[in-house]
């Protein structure tokens, strides 16, 4: 597997592009910029199989109807953030005046605890680190030595939890209990900003130290 990191939207966060050797895919977090998206999948012609969300803040959503009604393929959530891709509220959208209120159809698929997931070809681990949101979750990809954390782990720094349902006590919990047991040359792809290790994040993150 490969993965290819897009930053898209005013916030820049980072959407992920994972795929096979035979142009199978899975979308995590179609953050903004639709179109842009959309057409880099399909000159690259890949073919998506499902949508995975790390969580359902606005800027990690934008895109999510028109990518997956291009290919009708299902959208992956948190069970506790259910109801998020329909209330403005609660994704956030209703507080920044640079996106519309973001009103969204209920993820076809609601992940409602930790475990091995298999999508197509692609298998890896769900990991619930809670903390920046209610419902935020990890994708470890155990055999490719990568974990797409959202918005819970960054290079340096950690999600900030000053937003709907946010919990630093549990995001650091999270972190400590989830993310840094990894193997050291775990690589974190996260939500935002560059990508790290799990080695550099315990010996530089100040947050953590």
């Amino acid at each position: 597997m490969q993965w290819t990191q897009m930053p898209l939207g005013a916030i820049q966060t980072n959407c992920y592009i994972l795929e096979n050797n035979k142009g199978e895919a899975l979308i995590i977090d179609p953050g903004d910029e639709a179109g842009k998206l959309i057409k880099e999948i399909e000159d690259r012609q890949l073919k998506p199989l499902a949508v995975l969300l790390t969580h359902a803040h606005f800027d990690h959503i934008g895109a999510l109807d028109p990518v997956r009604k291009k290919w009708d393929i299902p959208a992956y959530l948190h069970v506790k953030e259910q109801d998020w891709l329909a209330n403005p509220e609660k994704n956030g959208s209703a507080h920044f005046p640079m996106v519309e209120d973001y009103v969204f159809d209920q993820a076809e698929e609601l992940i409602n605890k930790e475990g091995i997931m298999t999508i197509g070809p692609f298998e890896f681990e769900i990991l619930e680190t809670p903390g920046h949101s209610p419902g935020s979750i990890s994708f470890y990809f155990k055999k490719d030595g990568v974990i797409f954390s959202g918005d819970a782990l960054f290079n340096g720094s950690i999600g900030r939890t000053d937003l709907y349902g946010g919990d630093q006590g549990l995001l650091l919990d999270s972190i400590h209990s989830k993310l840094l047991p990894l193997p050291a040359e775990t690589v974190v792809a996260p939500g935002h900003g560059f990508e790290t290790t799990v080695t550099k994040e315990k010996e530089t993150n100040p947050f953590l130290l």
